[in-house]
């Protein structure tokens, strides 16, 4: 049977390889990929806001970025469970968590400069570090508040 802290660790590697996945796709692909998001998200704007007049390149512009966000708040989140699994608390679990989320987004970043139409961009390194430090911070905060209730 898998053990807790194996397990921790294997969604780590586990959501890794998504993001690998993800940065592997070519350019028109990943392209092609928010754009269906974004019809998704543009379908429920317009059921809500029908009278909006809305920047459809706008938005899928942001929800490309904010995916950085996203994708990076739940490895912020994965890694630090698994530290505190290890064994690894506190500060220095954060600190390591946020050390190993930034160091993962300047690899894929670095990889997808070699991935055809793509390219690496610092701002998205600091996307995925502000995602990366929210995951944590808010995985931290929940553990701290559940501490005091037990």
């Amino acid at each position: 049977m898998l053990n807790t802290k194996r397990f921790s660790w294997l969604l780590v590697m586990v959501w890794m390889v998504v993001i690998f996945s993800f940065s592997a796709q070519p350019a028109n692909q990943s392209r092609e990929l928010s754009k269906g998001v974004t019809a998704v998200v543009m379908q429920w704007a317009e059921q809500l806001f029908p009278d909006a007049k809305i920047d459809v390149a706008n938005v899928h512009r942001n929800m490309r970025k904010k995916a950085h966000v996203f994708v990076y708040f739940v490895l912020g989140v994965l890694v630090l469970r698994a530290l505190y699994q290890s064994g690894v608390r506190g500060g220095k679990a954060f600190t390591v968590a946020l050390g190993i989320c930034i160091l993962y987004a300047i690899l894929d970043e670095t990889h997808q400069y070699f991935v055809p139409g793509r390219g690496a961009q610092l701002s998205d390194v600091g996307l995925d570090a502000l995602g990366s430090f929210m995951g944590a911070g808010v995985y931290r905060w929940w553990r701290i508040l559940r501490k005091k209730t037990i």
